[in-house]
């Protein structure tokens, strides 16, 4: 499986177009609108969520509510671009159409794709850059996300993602008994943190961020459950799953970590304390006591569930502008502002679900096939009943 991406932040729309899911699988636009509001909400977004009601057209590749096997192409208007035709309009303009938008962006903001990009593209306007590395982009990946979640379903595989930290606040309470319990409190939060006294206190973090110019990062956890064992591979460093899957976390915008299961604290512990002993059943096959490698045993997946986490910085668009250098004069000025959130680690946690959720669907088709759902089905039930015998 493989998707790309095109589409600008204050562009007409995103586009992605996604080859490689199989034939008869149900897909219908709900259940991709449904994760893109996800993304919409969460405590500390910016004005641009006020504007933009994201929702889904399903240009390709499915008929009356499934796929037909071709490419997959979904589309999300971008509502804003109205106000910016002009400005992001593809048709030339004259030098004196230019100077009088007094658009041009030639202040870099630290901690943004703006200086490096106008670099290696050559743009004295770096508008060309940020429009592209904005997290607007994240948008149609979450559909992307929604897509391969829907194939996984067709599994019995459940992905839910929730927020661990957000500026220096940590949750505690993670009693949950299911990933049921825990979609269904987070999804109730405004920090979609289970912890309830946390999301509070993250709450008044953010709100203290705000009224200082200022942006909070946090930590996010995406798990998985359901999966069998042996997705991946250990004959090939980039076969490697958890490998695949740390990369696409760091794909996201603004995320600088990545750990499993217990991840750097596995530094700190003897081997007695961190691998998992091998238990069998009749009912479950193998499976392990405990599970502190995240459900990876050399880069493939091991039965347990898949815990993952990746850490994301603080927004660097501040309302209190570091310095910066005008690429023209050369001379130190506070950064260009543009629309921020103060905190987007919520919403965030909705993208880290979707990225994950597309290595482990595209990891099914792999051993499973793709060219029909049904087949798929019966390849997968033989392999299970395999690894229970085994």
């Amino acid at each position: 499986m493989r998707y790309l991406t095109a589409g600008e932040s204050h562009g007409p729309q995103l586009t992605t177009i996604i080859e490689g899911m199989p034939s008869n699988m149900k897909l219908e636009r709900e259940t991709i609108d449904k994760d893109l509001k996800r993304r919409q909400k969460g405590y500390g977004r910016g004005r641009r969520m006020q504007i933009e009601s994201d929702a889904v057209q399903i240009v390709g590749g499915v008929r009356h509510g499934k796929t037909t096997g071709a490419p997959i192409a979904l589309t999300v208007e971008n509502k804003d671009w109205k106000h910016w035709l002009k400005i992001m309009g593809p048709d030339p303009i004259t030098d004196e159409e230019q100077e009088s938008m007094k658009r041009v962006i030639t202040k870099p903001r630290p901690g943004h794709a703006d200086l490096n990009g106008a670099i290696k593209y050559d743009h004295r306007d770096m508008r060309n850059i940020l429009e592209r590395s904005s997290a607007r982009e994240t948008t149609i990946r979450v559909a992307a996300g929604a897509v391969a979640k829907s194939l996984l379903a067709e599994f019995g595989v459940t992905v839910a993602g929730h927020v661990r930290e957000i500026g220096g606040v940590k949750a505690t309470d993670f009693s949950f008994q299911s990933l049921k319990e825990l979609q269904n409190v987070t999804e109730e939060s405004p920090v979609r943190c289970f912890d309830e006294a946390a999301g509070v206190k993250m709450m008044e973090a953010i709100d203290h961020a705000k009224e200082n110019g200022d942006s909070i990062g946090g930590v996010v956890e995406v798990i998985v459950d359901g999966l069998p064992i042996g997705l991946g591979s250990h004959v090939h460093y980039d076969r490697k799953l958890d490998a695949k899957i740390a990369a696409a976390i760091c794909s996201i915008n603004a995320f600088k970590g990545v750990e499993f299961g217990i991840g750097f604290e596995a530094a700190q512990r003897p081997g007695s304390e961190v691998h998992d002993e091998i238990l069998w059943s009749e009912d479950k096959g193998y499976y392990r006591k405990t599970n502190n490698l995240g459900g990876f045993e050399g880069g493939m997946t091991n039965g347990m569930p898949v815990v993952v986490r990746g850490v994301m910085k603080p927004i660097p668009t501040l309302y209190k502008p570091l310095n910066s250098v005008d690429i023209d004069s050369k001379e130190t000025f506070a950064a260009s502002i543009e629309r921020s959130d103060s905190c987007a680690v919520p919403s965030a946690s909705v993208v880290a679900e979707a990225v994950v959720a597309w290595e482990l669907a595209n990891a099914f088709t792999e051993k499973f096939g793709n060219e029909s759902i049904d087949r798929m089905r019966r390849v997968f039930d033989e392999y299970v009943s395999y690894t229970k015998e085994f």
